[in-house]
Parts: structure tokens; sequence; C-alpha cells
């Protein structure tokens, strides 16, 4: 290959070096190298009472323990709930070659996709290796870092799929930059996000605990340097990064079993459970870091929310 200015340098070999030379090691010394490597990507860091992980650590603020895993789940259900059964909106082919789950958390989403389209290959991605081993055989998990640059061959995905990655990306125009150059031509990009900011349309919510969530949540993403109201911003977002047939839709979820509506008062009732389950892990880290909370404060709070979520006067719900 011709060097030219935009070609990197050759990588010098370094001539000092010998059969003893401790950085090589023995043959054994493979063995332990890649027993760090994977240790590093699945120990984990526990804080203040919950796990996280511990592969790029800090850069996610969730924890990846049981509890979180069981809500990550149950928000899967209320996703699926309020989309009649689907698993996106997308116009994508019915028969998809290649396809890409970002953030894919427990993989439940990836896991149902690739159940429902075996000609797809799929491939989920995440911080945190919680995913099962029993899988669809067209489905491979890899722990990997979507912020960082992507490793995939370029213009090779007939859809991307993001979800809940509010308060991961520090720029989307990076991100979104990323996902333009994988997608196939043709290809369709679905985000899908749940707003932090709770909602009255009666005034119900004025003054109470949970009406402080919303700007504590919004805070707190701005010192962390990754926005949580990409559910927003995703469509200006999409158009900056030059998308097209960019379409937005506006779901509400009530937070409790409120409506007087069938289905409204179902996926209500499961959110409230999502809040008073998840409250605690959505605060513990970025409060704490960022808010400079003790946990006890933290834990005032959460029984203060879960006491508004109990009261049947208050008529809250988000967007999704």
């Amino acid at each position: 290959m011709a060097l030219n200015a935009s070609t990197p340098a050759p990588i010098s070999v370094d001539e000092s070096l010998n059969d003893a030379d401790s950085s090589y090691g023995g043959e054994g010394d493979a063995v332990s190298e890649t027993t760090s490597l994977y240790s590093a990507i699945t120990n984990h860091v526990y804080e203040n009472g919950r796990r996280y992980h511990s592969y790029r650590a800090g850069s996610y603020w969730g924890p990846n323990d049981e509890p979180a895993q069981d809500n990550l789940d149950l928000f899967h259900h209320i996703f699926t709930l309020t989309l009649e059964g689907k698993l996106f909106l997308a116009p994508i082919s019915p028969f998809p070659q290649r396809v890409l789950d970002i953030g894919t958390g427990t993989g439940i989403w990836a896991i149902d996709f690739a159940d429902q389209f075996p000609s797809a290959s799929v491939v989920a991605t995440d911080l945190t290796p919680i995913q099962p081993c029993d899988v669809p055989p067209n489905l491979e998990f890899q722990i990997d870092d979507f912020c960082q640059s992507w490793t995939f061959s370029k213009s090779s995905f007939d859809f991307i799929h993001a979800r809940s990655i509010y308060g991961c990306v520090a720029d989307y125009d990076v991100l979104y930059g990323e996902i333009m150059q994988h997608l196939k031509p043709g290809g369709w990009f679905e985000h899908v996000e749940i707003s932090v900011v709770p909602k009255s349309e009666d005034g119900s919510l004025a003054g109470t605990n949970l009406e402080k969530w919303g700007p504590l949540a919004i805070e707190c993403g701005e010192k962390f340097g990754k926005s949580f109201t990409v559910a927003e911003d995703s469509r200006a977002f999409m158009e900056k990064a030059g998308f097209v047939n960019v379409e937005h839709k506006t779901f509400k979820w009530p937070i409790g079993p409120w409506p007087r509506d069938r289905k409204m008062k179902e996926i209500g009732a499961y959110n409230r459970v999502g809040w008073d389950e998840g409250i605690n892990g959505w605060a513990m880290f970025l409060f704490t870091k960022y808010l400079g909370w003790q946990p006890e404060e933290i834990q005032v709070l959460c029984a203060q929310i879960r006491r508004d979520l109990r009261n049947k006067e208050i008529h809250a719900y988000q967007d999704m």
C-alpha cells in the first residue's frame, strides 16, 4: 500500500526484546491475561447497597443488580403494551438481514426480536454482561460501549434500535452520525425514550414530591454531562444528523391506575410498580455523586415519592 498523508505511520519494532522479556511472559501468562480482561468486564462495582457495571465504570448511572434487571424487564412489558404487542413501529422489511440493538440491558427486546425474525442476524450490545446464555441462535450479545467509535462494517444494518438510553450519551451528534454510517441505504433507526418529567393535566401534581423528580433528574443529567431530556429532543437531534422521513410519536404513560380507560389503567398500574421499585436505583448513583446528597436523604425522597404514587388524588403521567 502506498503511503499518503492520511495513512498512519508504521509501528516501529522494539528490537531490544528478547525471549526473557517479562512483558511477554510464558505460555501460561496468556491464560492469566485473558482471565484479567474477562474479570474487568464481568466483575462488578458495589456502592450504597447497589451493584454497577465495572467495564467503563461510572459511564452509566443505573445499577445492574437483580432488582434493576427486573425493573428493566417490567418496562419492556409496558413498552409492548403501549405498542399493542409490537416491538417497534418502523416499517422495516418482513425479512431483515442484520439488526443492531444498542444499550440492550437484559437483552429482552433483542431476544424477542430474534425469535420473531429468524431470518435476521441480531447483534445486541451493552456495558454489562447481564444477558442470558440461552438465546435464539441468530442473536449475539456483545459487551461494548456504543458511545465509543463503532467497529462494525459501515452500511451493514437494516435496522438499528435504541431504547431508554437517557443519561447515557454525551454527544448525540456523534452517536447519530455513527448510526447513519452503519445503516444500509434505506435502513431504519428507531429511538424510544421515556420523559423523566412527570406531568398532570388537572394540576394535581403541583407541590408534590413526585413533581420534584423531573427537575432533579434533569439537573443530574446536566452535571453528569449526559442529557435526560432526549425524549423531548430526539427529533431535533435526528433531523440535525440528516435522517429523513423522521416521524415522532408520543404516548402517555399514567403513573398509577387512575385513568378510566382500561388499557391506560393497566399501563398506569404497571408504571406505578416500575416507579416504586426503580426509584432508588434511578437516584442513588447520580444524586450522591452529582448532587451531593447522602444515601439517607435519597431514601427519604424515595419514601415521599412512593407515598405520592399511592395518592389517588394525584393524576400524574409521563410521555413516552
